[in-house]
């Protein structure tokens, strides 16, 4: 059995760089996304704008399906919460102001990140930090 390769703060950059990708370039409000393109132009859609996008759901699948996977519901729930309330502390602490439709976006797009990233990395990390290993449950018919 070949051992595991070390999970370290590279790799979990690796996976929040995949995570901040995929986010900004589905919607950012610089208006340099998918989002943009898309609206710029709507009733025409070529094979790029297609072709892009099923890059991009290929993307949020992978993210999506691996922090259901290694989080659960419960796990979810509580990221959301806990970058839900440190994003309140900012506002609150630093006064950042609500009004800008930008900077929310921005706080917003970096919380979803963090989720995303965490919820890739979760079983790497529970490992490193329990030494119990995640598995997926595969039932078979015989």
């Amino acid at each position: 059995m070949a051992v595991a390769s070390r999970f370290g703060w590279d790799s979990f950059l690796i996976r929040f760089i995949f995570a901040t990708v995929i986010v900004f370039a589905t919607y950012n409000p610089e208006g340099a996304s998918y989002y943009d393109w898309i609206r710029e132009e709507f009733p025409t859609f070529t094979v790029y704008k297609a072709f892009v996008g099923v890059l991009l759901i290929i993307g949020w699948i992978i993210l999506i399906r691996a922090t259901i996977g290694s989080l659960g519901a419960i796990g979810i729930i509580l990221a959301v919460a806990f970058f839900g309330l440190l994003i309140w502390l900012m506002f609150d602490v630093f006064n950042i102001p609500t009004d800008s439709v930008r900077v929310v976006s921005y706080i917003i797009q970096v919380m979803i990140i963090c989720v995303l990233s965490i919820g890739v990395s979760w079983s790497h990390i529970r490992r490193r930090i329990s030494g119990q290993v995640d598995t997926d449950e595969i039932e078979r018919d015989i």
